[in-house]
């Protein structure tokens, strides 16, 4: 059997920027796959040039088999997109939008009574179905969305930020509802500003920064990859250059530390990587006090998605996130930075 998606150095340009430099990923059939980066990275074009959104510059693109530069009416076929704002014609009930979404994907008429009734009763729709769409809420309009995009019966289901906006306890039946899917056999791929949610639903994750995978693997073996814990110490609120690197150099030569960053963007705070032992937290701090070092703030955790991303480019996602916009828009990264 095919992979659900296989995608081989894909590249576009939007003018003078590379939104993707070069992107290849294969996905199996009947797995949730994320896509995990800051704004900016290239997922969301990623998914328009998967779902025949946008041409791609140059690369390959599979849906079960099927090429979507040569057969982008099969690839469709096969593919239910969700893009991040959802958008309803606030005049039309849930029933009627989804009869014209059955009449746009050319759906049998004798079928599309029994199709709207499935995804319906498979979302938990029934009581604002007939409604019209302008009167629900966000995770109302959501799981409509959902539906809209499955009335098809795709073999690939493809979501950009599935739950942002939405309540926890939306976001929850959103999760219940993609592992669902899972166990049926539909291929879920997700994009997610959400760490825990991509840790907590994905079989396989790719980093992707600047428009390149800089990571691919099972949440867990990338965790595992780093090795040791994570302790996030920073000496001030705002540590000196200077002071950040001697300390970097002074808690670098203690046995059980394995690496050092100073994160610039967080004040220089630093990031150690240590062997995980009841008493490192205890020695670090002794270190300092002895070198006559303020502790501002110290933490301890085991490794997450946001360490993996962090190792590899030098700033956590938050910190990419708050990069990209500046680029948009200076004032407003201005005004993030003094809260």
């Amino acid at each position: 059997m095919a992979p659900a998606v296989v995608i081989e150095k894909l590249q576009k340009r939007y003018g003078s920027v590379d939104a993707v430099k070069d992107v290849s990923l294969t996905i199996e059939s009947g797995e949730i796959f994320g896509l995990l980066g800051p704004n900016g990275a290239g997922k969301t074009t990623t998914l328009r040039c998967l779902c025949t959104l946008a041409t791609p510059d140059s690369g390959q693109i599979q849906v079960s088999g099927d090429s979507v530069l040569t057969h982008p009416r099969r690839a469709r076929q096969r593919l239910g997109y969700v893009a991040q704002e959802v958008a309803l014609d606030k005049v039309l009930t849930g029933r009627e939008l989804l009869e014209l979404q059955a009449a746009l994907y050319h759906i049998p008429r004798a079928q599309i009574k029994g199709r709207i009734a499935q995804v319906v009763s498979l979302l938990s729709l029934s009581e604002w179905i007939d409604q019209k769409t302008g009167t629900y809420s966000g995770g109302i309009r959501k799981r409509l969305d959902l539906a809209a995009g499955l009335l098809h019966q795709p073999d690939v289901l493809v979501l950009d930020e599935p739950t942002v906006g939405l309540d926890i306890e939306s976001r929850v039946a959103v999760w219940d509802f993609l592992r669902q899917l899972r166990t049926a056999g539909t291929t879920v791929l997700i994009t997610s500003h959400y760490l825990e949610e991509v840790d907590a639903l994905a079989d396989r994750v790719a980093i992707i920064d600047k428009g390149l995978v800089i990571a691919t693997g099972t949440p867990s073996a990338l965790k595992d990859g780093l090795g040791g814990d994570r302790i996030t110490l920073r000496l001030r609120e705002f540590t000196p250059a200077a002071e950040a690197e001697s300390t970097k150099v002074m808690l670098s030569a203690l046995s059980f530390v394995q690496d050092v960053i100073i994160n610039e963007a967080q004040g220089n705070s630093l990031n150690l990587v240590v062997e995980p032992q009841s008493d490192a937290l205890l020695t670090i701090q002794q270190a300092l006090k002895e070198a006559g070092l303020p502790t501002f703030g110290i933490s301890q955790s085991r490794p997450s998605l946001d360490d993996v991303y962090l190792a590899a480019t030098g700033q956590t996602l938050l910190d990419a996130d708050l990069a990209a916009v500046a680029l948009r828009d200076p004032k407003k990264e201005k005004k993030q930075s003094m809260r």
